[in-house]
């Protein structure tokens, strides 16, 4: 079969040929629609993730739109290495599969649907730990998953959502949304003392963290406490990316002061699938969705294959079987092969 390749450690996707997957039991065959590319999937290809195999040659991807043998648009995934949803066909486990919502685009739910679970999931989960979400607090909401994240938030009843972020555009948008937002600068003290005002001297009961580092680092002075009377709050913090670095100094005293934990990003696959349906329905409804990518400046320096275009949310892509060549929805034809961008769709 047809699949994007990626043959060794650092290695540019190649458009070749690949072993069909083998089905064994409690998996299906389907045929791909649409792939999403998402930072998870460049940093498993790269062998960055602390999900990676280590091995290679391997065929990117974690999730997909596909089609059944009857017909019918599914989303999908959990693909067993070295496979992935960057190709034809995949092996997918028959229990973890979400019929389309009629209507729906698959190139958006292919490229929702991943960033959107990052931040429903915890949500979901935290439901289920607490009577009420109270405050949440979306730390990078200003990228695609961060600007779910707010939208998540309110759909599973946050009282207060919290938005700190960069991009100017896209405060504005989540300001729009109902948000507090906060524009971080780089500055420790400014950014700790901003994230404090802007909750008002209520802890948050959910952090969701999509960048780490200084941010991170910023968030935690703004909740340390002061004073021996009991502390009242629950907060749970989730590390979801780590975009501003991957290393962050926790305070002794936010860790003694305070009654913080850790909350998984990514719940067993076993259980993730009971918090899936809604949401593909959630994401192809999305005022927000998958049709606001982050700023040219922000994706280009951390796009790990130079040459191809860094991934657009708001871009499908579609394979060519006249010439071998993954191109963007509107080009008629390119020269070099592309892959990894956006979405890869067949036609």
């Amino acid at each position: 079969m047809k699949a994007a390749i990626v043959r060794k450690r650092g290695a540019h996707p190649e458009y070749g040929e690949f072993p069909d997957p083998v089905v064994t039991e409690g998996r299906g065959l389907v045929d791909l629609v649409a792939a999403g590319i998402h930072p998870i999937v460049r940093s498993l290809a790269t062998g960055q993730h602390y999900g990676s195999t280590g091995s290679w040659p391997l065929i990117p991807g974690v999730d997909a739109v596909a089609r059944t043998a009857d017909g019918a648009l599914i989303y999908t995934g959990y693909v067993e290495p070295p496979y992935g949803t960057l190709a034809e066909r995949m092996a997918v486990p028959v229990g973890l599969r979400v019929t389309l919502p009629a209507g729906a685009d698959p190139v958006a739910i292919a490229g929702g649907v991943n960033p959107g679970l990052a931040s429903w999931l915890p949500l979901r989960a935290r439901l289920q730990q607490t009577a009420a979400l109270g405050t949440v607090l979306v730390l990078g909401a200003t990228g695609v998953a961060g600007q779910l994240a707010v939208q998540n938030a309110f759909l599973c009843g946050a009282t207060k959502v919290v938005a700190a972020g960069r991009n100017p555009a896209a405060l504005e948008r989540v300001s729009a949304a109902g948000a507090v937002v906060v524009a971080l600068t780089g500055d420790h003290d400014q950014d700790a003392a901003a994230l404090s005002a802007a909750m008002s001297g209520q802890p948050p009961g959910l952090v969701l963290d999509f960048v780490w580092g200084e941010p991170a680092e910023a968030t935690f002075a703004a909740l340390q406490r002061h004073g021996r009377e009991e502390d009242t709050a629950d907060i749970a913090y989730v590390e979801v990316g780590a975009m501003a670095g991957s290393v962050a100094s926790v305070p002794a005293a936010l860790l003694r002061s305070r009654r913080i934990g850790s909350l998984a990003a990514e719940p067993a696959p076993s259980r993730s699938p009971t918090s899936w349906p809604r949401h593909p329905r959630t994401c192809s409804a999305s005022p927000m969705g998958a049709s606001t990518p982050p700023s040219a400046s922000s994706r280009s320096p951390r796009w790990p294959w130079p040459g191809m275009p860094p991934p657009r949310a708001d871009r499908g892509w579609w394979w060519s079987p006249a010439d071998g060549n993954l191109r963007p929805r509107g080009v008629r034809r390119r020269r070099s092969a592309m892959a990894m961008a956006g979405a890869a769709r067949t036609r």
